[in-house]
């Protein structure tokens, strides 16, 4: 399957610019590249946070607290420590 791709023409202040030419090219990467994975990490980024958000909304604290206060299970095993 073939890819379908779009071309945006962007417009950045020379600063910004001058940096992503300087990190893209010290990383071997083209600057095209690099905004690329930028927006994908942005993107990737802010649906976490709205998939948490959503989650946290159906949340039941009280169930959560019955958990924690529960008794019950078994001790550690010996060999279930860090090793210090």
């Amino acid at each position: 399957m073939k890819k379908q791709l779009s071309t945006y023409p962007l417009r950045l202040p020379a600063s910004l610019k001058a940096a992503v030419t300087e990190i893209s090219r010290a990383d071997g990467t083209s600057i095209n590249q690099f905004v690329t994975t930028a927006v994908a990490e942005k993107i990737s980024a802010m649906r976490t946070a709205e998939f948490f958000t959503e989650r946290a909304s159906r949340a039941d604290i009280e169930a959560a607290r019955r958990v924690l206060r529960r008794s019950g299970g078994q001790a550690p095993e010996p060999e279930d420590g860090l090793g210090e």
